[in-house]
């Protein structure tokens, strides 16, 4: 830009107005290299000349910064969710905070690169590994990375950021689960066989027996078992309706509400066979006048603390290779498919609509596989043992018997009638 229209101020070092806009021209010698710029005020000029270091400063983003679209989705969208769902996701955003300042559109794939191989490091180093967390260490980064991928999804088609977001793809890319691998997830058996079942409750004390036969039988989530309401039960036409579902707070895993719908908010029937009437029966018994909850101590609903330890000690005593509430229906989904054939049935016993989270809570196991490959052994010797020795013989002089036996019209014959 061409100085001959603009006039120096005095006093001022580096400073040009000109003499019909009224503009100001700054301009600055770095390194050796000459760097101007225009301005509106005398101000503004003043100020980049004080502070320009030889690097122009980046266009301003349009975009919100992480920060802004976490704290609006905690706003508009967190009210729908429920509250432990709300709890893992905050406890997940943790590491995010790191690059909640940057707007959405900087927040590039190289970014979650770096991110994650600095967390991947971190989770690895010796001040981790030795904070005692035994199994419950970190494996992976899987959960961070699918929560980020949440919060742009809702990003991209929330009506608050549809306009800034609409170029914009997700940075999330396969290879940064591949880079985000700490160490194998521990071998855990998620499927109790019917023996240990059984075992199971015999070693429960009687109210969380009840709670688990009631669980198994009907696969249900432990949450809606302990939610179960006496006005969603009909015993006398054998049918209870799944509807409300207890929510605990995490931390201390006490009851916080009971919300009236479950985990993929449709409530589902369940019939009442007369396993479940016996156990209905028991617990009618000691119904408390005003209290709702089928499963209560002294009209208190249960707590997931409490279960929990009535759960692991049942577990201990029956030297059962499980943990956790979740087992019970994961083995009755197994069950379902082994008995009814299907993942129709299991379906039917879980009320999941998602075909592949059935499929996934009723997939073979290792024990299915044992059955299997026993199966497979076996008709292996019976057809070894055919096909060795005379077996051998007998088998192809039948087979040469039972071609001569049959409708089989030689190639003689047929020229034969072909001349004719």
């Amino acid at each position: 830009m061409s100085k001959k229209d603009y006039r120096k101020l005095k006093g001022q070092v580096g400073i040009y107005k000109h003499h019909s806009t009224k503009n100001y021209l700054a301009m600055k010698k770095v390194d050796g290299k000459v760097h101007q710029k225009t301005f509106s005020s005398l101000y503004e000029a003043k100020k980049w000349h004080k502070s320009f270091e030889g690097v122009e400063e980046a266009e301003k983003s349009s975009c919100s910064t992480l920060k802004e679209v976490w704290e609006t989705m905690q706003r508009v969208h967190f009210p729908l969710l429920a509250t432990s769902t709300k709890a893992i996701w905050l406890r997940r955003y943790e590491p995010w905070k790191k690059l909640e300042k940057l707007p959405m559109d900087e927040i590039t794939p190289a970014r979650i690169t770096k991110f994650v191989q600095n967390l991947v490091l971190y989770y690895k180093s010796d001040f981790y590994q030795s904070g005692g967390r035994g199994q419950a260490g970190r494996c992976n980064l899987n959960n961070e990375l699918n929560l980020f991928k949440t919060i742009f999804n809702w990003y991209k088609e929330s009506e608050e950021f549809e306009k800034e977001a609409l170029s914009l793809t997700n940075p999330i890319k396969r290879k940064h689960k591949e880079m985000g691998f700490i160490k194998p997830v521990p071998d855990k058996r998620k499927k109790i066989t019917l023996e240990h079942v059984l075992i199971f409750f015999h070693h429960l004390s009687p109210v969380y027996k009840e709670l688990a036969k009631v669980q198994f039988f009907t696969a249900g989530r432990v949450g809606e078992i302990s939610g179960l309401q006496w006005s969603n039960i009909d015993m006398h036409n054998k049918r209870m309706l799944i509807k409300d579902s207890c929510i605990w707070d995490m931390t201390n895993k006490t009851f916080i509400e009971l919300k009236p719908f479950p985990k993929n908010k449709e409530a589902r029937s369940a019939y009442i066979t007369d396993e479940l009437l016996e156990v209905l029966k028991v617990r009618h018994a000691l119904r408390i006048e005003g209290c709702d909850f089928v499963f209560h101590v002294d009209g208190r609903p249960l707590n997931y603390g409490t279960i929990q330890i009535n759960y692991r000690k049942a577990q201990k005593k029956g030297k059962l290779p499980y943990s956790g509430t979740h087992i019970l229906r994961h083995g009755m989904a197994t069950l379902a498919r082994k008995v009814g054939g299907g993942l129709d049935a299991v379906i039917a016993m879980t009320g999941h609509k998602d075909i592949k989270l059935a499929d996934h809570y009723s997939k073979c196991d290792e024990e299915d596989q044992k059955d299997v490959s026993l199966k497979v052994m076996e008709y292996i010797k019976r057809q070894s043992a055919i096909l060795s020795g005379d077996v051998e013989n007998d088998f192809e002089e039948k087979e040469l018997e039972d071609v001569q036996d049959s409708n089989v019209i030689s190639l003689f014959s047929k020229k034969l009638a072909t001349n004719q």
